[in-house]
């Protein structure tokens, strides 16, 4: 059996590798820089870059404990950037370019390719793999707002290349890059207007969503929400957004625009359509349960697909899209459990359903809500910034969903996800004993809020 995997990134090369193991002869066929997206230009770089200004912001509130006072500030972001980058290139020779020797089943093609009907071109090559597996990943999205295209705008990798950091910055989009990135250029000193067509993070829970609102808010960093974009332009050195909301014309200027409204499939090109490829209504390669496209030769996975696009999703999708395509196996993909985290300060992480989705699905449900004032840890901290909700079926109690905004949130997340794996309820949960004094202890007290006050708990009861 041979195989073409199409695209170099995380999907590519866990597709690759898995299918070689499998005893497939493998074609790995990347353009432009090995690693894709996540090491490059994504997770790595901005994470690093969030991770670095966090002792800026950690200074500023040090007096939140009688009798300490900090400073702390931004010398040379030259060197911080530079730093950033030693990392990623670190990591995309670690994880790619050497992990390539350790599979000898794996051929590495650096080359544009394009689907035909008898095969697939590498740069004027005819190759007749057995199956194919695309995985050529995403670019930044560009809003369509009038006069987009006649002003300098970055990108989150043109962004976190900056070398020095502008006075001000419009960041358009609320999603996960927006307020990630908007809020780590606040956090060096960058004067930050973040606006979207709807809420902050509109995926997750309302309560999570104006919560964190207000917390960036008290960070300095202006929100606005529910804008429906009118124009953009430039003029004197400076980017003006207009937009109208509730009704009223506005403006908002800055000297620096950064485009977050999301990402879009890397689809052109490939030749899908003369290949039979089908693409679904959000421009993604359509495929089924199997990772299987409507050309029943090709498949696909990652963030090609348009849907759950985060690195650890396009890795698992693509190893089953492999053994699928070369063993004949019919695996299906179940992102029921996905766990997902935005890495602002306090973080963002969800699991599940929301209590709008399971509703959505003609569930009953029940939810449960504490403020991180009632989980020890954070009062320790000082720190309360947050909430814990959780969804569940009112007629099973079964967990149906977990939603947490809180410092270092994504540590507490998984256990969660297995919970909801396992098919817990939530009394279950509650009963489940936690470590006292840590983040996670937040999920039992949530449990237990669905039938107590916990405010009436002495330490670690219940």
């Amino acid at each position: 059996m041979s195989l073409m995997v199409i695209g170099a990134g995380s999907a590519g090369f866990s597709a690759a590798i898995t299918a070689a193991e499998a005893g497939a002869a493998v074609t790995l066929v990347g353009a432009g820089t090995i690693g894709g997206t996540c090491v490059n230009v994504g997770c790595v770089p901005s994470k690093t870059m969030i991770r670095a200004v966090e002792p800026l912001y950690q200074a500023r509130h040090a007096s939140r404990f009688d009798g300490i006072s900090s400073a702390a500030m931004v010398l040379n972001w030259q060197a911080t950037v530079t730093q950033k980058q030693q990392l990623v290139d670190e990591l995309r020779q670690a994880k790619y370019t050497d992990v390539l020797p350790s599979h000898p089943g794996v051929t590495y093609l650096e080359g544009s390719a394009r689907l035909t009907a008898d095969g697939v071109l590498v740069d004027g090559t005819l190759y007749r793999p057995d199956r194919i597996i695309i995985a050529t990943g995403s670019s930044n999205a560009v809003p369509p707002i009038p006069g987009i295209d006649s002003v300098p705008y970055l990108d989150s990798t043109s962004a976190l290349a900056l070398t020095t950091l502008p006075a001000s910055m419009i960041v358009i989009g609320g999603g996960v890059i927006g307020c990630e990135l908007g809020q780590m250029f606040a956090r060096a000193g960058v004067k930050v207007t973040i606006c979207c067509r709807s809420r902050l993070v509109p995926g997750m829970e309302t309560d999570i969503s104006e919560h964190l609102a207000r917390y960036l808010e008290d960070e300095g960093i202006r929100v606005l929400t529910g804008l429906d974009y009118r124009s953009v332009s430039q003029e004197g050195g400076m980017v003006t957004l207009t937009y109208q909301q509730d009704g009223d014309r506005q403006t908002v200027a800055a000297e620096t625009l950064l485009l977050a409204a999301g990402r879009r499939p890397n689809t052109e090109g490939l030749g899908l359509e003369e290949a039979g490829v089908a693409l679904s209504a959000r421009g993604g390669i359509e495929v089924d349960i199997t990772m299987r496209s409507s050309n029943p030769m090709v498949y696909a996975a990652g963030d090609v697909t348009g849907r759950d696009m985060f690195v650890y999703m396009a890795a698992y999708g693509a190893k089953l899209a492999a053994l699928n395509a070369v063993g004949g196996e019919e695996r299906p993909y179940d992102n029921a459990a996905m766990p997902e985290v935005v890495f602002t300060d306090p973080q963002v992480a969800s699991v599940g359903l929301t209590a709008a989705q399971a509703r959505g699905q003609g569930i009953d449900v029940k939810t449960s809500l504490i403020t991180l004032d009632h989980v020890p840890r954070y009062l320790a901290a000082r720190d309360t910034r947050g909430l814990i909700k959780l969804v569940a079926d009112k007629a099973t109690d079964r967990l149906l969903g977990a939603h947490i905004l809180a410092p270092e949130g994504g540590e507490l997340i998984q256990t969660a996800v297995m919970a909801i794996k396992a098919g817990m309820t939530t009394k279950e949960l509650g009963q489940t004993i936690f470590p006292y004094l840590t983040g996670v202890e937040g999920l039992k007290l949530a449990a237990q809020t669905f039938d107590k006050d916990v405010s009436t708990l002495s330490c670690c009861a219940g």
